[in-house]
């Protein structure tokens, strides 16, 4: 069954802030809540002792944890740390939500200017990273982005890595949350799902936004898991809503899908013109955090797999350090484009290019718009048919699962 030790080891963001340590940067870990950054900072810290830094030299504080509720302002905080330091040496700073201060960067900035404080921040919300901690800190803290579990994280908490197809089920149908894996039975996983949903909805979104309709808010979340990956609007999704009478407005729907974002329940792909070279404002598509999300809000309601297998590989671009857009080429639309330090991939996504006519026409209509372009920019088409890799024109076809499991060959950062 599963194997705990590797089950928690995150080594690729591990090996992160193993690279920033004692570095004159704030590390700041994001993501949305139960994707590991908690246990993240335990797993550094295992290694920081591991390698001679001593327990005093550690301090770590959760603020969502009642021990440290008396710490409410960003003074007491700065004190409270303060008080512990080691003088002459260096000391690691854990603080775990701590967007729950006011004025928390204050205190930060407090301690960053002391050059015996190498400090480690996580939060569960884009705020975090936002308005005056920004300004005050800018050019002095990186941001390390962090998802819950890719397939290949999933894959290696089993010892049985076989049938690889069925593991991408219970992938996408239970998530990828890595605390799924310590639980057996479905109910207890919709139960543990229902809890993460529950939060993040009612205290990163309702309680933050102050959101008065929470009804209206579900309505639109039913509406955006049921359309990940289909172009999207503000404009769109008000329209739709107040033709099947549930008004609403655009601006209402605006704040719900900012507030989606800041959660990191929901990530953007902006539409990019290929030929143009110009980046787009209209009809973003929306890819959710985790697809075992849309199983406990949605339930067995049909799925698109091909828009689901999509949500799965942008995921897997973000976390291989790209930005990831949606390509417009002429009247065509490529699927992704993926840019790395200047460079760009084009990706097309399909669940099967066999038709069962063997007309081909499904591979026609997938390779067009690659086709179409005349760059020398890499090119690849993504299916879940398992055969063995081949090349249009250059254009690699490759069995997608394989590909989710290929080295990681680039960091964050």
């Amino acid at each position: 069954m599963e194997n705990q030790e590797n089950l928690l080891v995150r080594k690729d963001y591990l090996e992160t802030l193993m690279r920033f340590k004692d570095k004159q940067l704030i590390k700041v870990v994001t993501g949305i809540r139960r994707c590991g950054k908690s246990t993240l900072f335990d797993l550094f810290i295992n290694h920081l002792e591991s390698n001679g830094v001593s327990k005093k030299n550690i301090i770590k504080i959760n603020f969502e944890s009642p021990d440290y509720f008396e710490l409410q302002d960003w003074l007491s905080v700065y004190k409270y740390i303060k008080e512990k330091l080691s003088p002459d040496s260096m000391n690691y700073i854990f603080l775990d939500e701590i967007q729950n201060v006011p004025d928390f960067q204050k205190a930060v900035d407090g301690l960053f200017i002391m050059k015996n404080c190498d400090i480690y921040i996580t939060g569960s919300n884009a705020y975090l990273l936002s308005g005056e901690l920004a300004t005050l800190l800018s050019g002095r803290y990186v941001e390390i982005k962090m998802q819950p579990l890719s397939f290949k994280e999933y894959l290696s908490a089993y010892d049985d890595k076989s049938d690889l197809p069925s593991k991408y089920r219970k992938y996408i149908q239970f998530g990828s949350f890595p605390y799924i894996l310590q639980l057996s039975e479905e109910k207890d996983i919709r139960s543990y799902l229902e809890g993460i949903y529950n939060t993040v909805v009612l205290k990163d979104i309702v309680a933050r936004r102050k959101i008065a309709d929470v009804g209206m808010l579900e309505k639109v979340i039913r509406f955006m898991f049921d359309n990940i990956g289909n172009p999207t609007s503000a404009t769109n999704i008000a329209n739709t809503m107040t033709s099947t009478r549930q008004k609403i407005s655009y601006h209402t729907v605006e704040n719900y899908l900012s507030a989606l974002l800041d959660s990191f329940i929901f990530y953007k792909a902006e539409r990019y013109d290929v030929k143009g070279k110009q980046y787009l404002s209209t009809n973003a598509k929306y890819y959710l955090c985790d697809i075992g999300l849309r199983y406990y809000l949605l339930g067995t309601k049909p799925a698109d797999f091909g828009h689901i297998l999509e949500n799965i590989v942008f995921l897997e671009l973000l976390r291989r350090g790209n930005e990831v857009y949606v390509g417009k080429v002429d009247d065509s639309e490529i699927d992704f484009v993926a840019i790395y330090n200047g460079e760009k991939t084009y990706y097309q996504v399909a669940y099967t290019i066999i038709d069962s006519d063997n007309s081909e026409k499904t591979l026609t209509r997938e390779l067009k718009p690659l086709k179409s372009i005349k760059d020398n920019c890499e090119k690849i088409l993504l299916t879940m048919d398992n055969i063995p890799p081949v090349s249009y024109d250059g254009i690699k076809q490759k069995y997608v699962l394989d590909w989710l499991l290929e080295k990681l060959q680039r960091n964050q950062n």
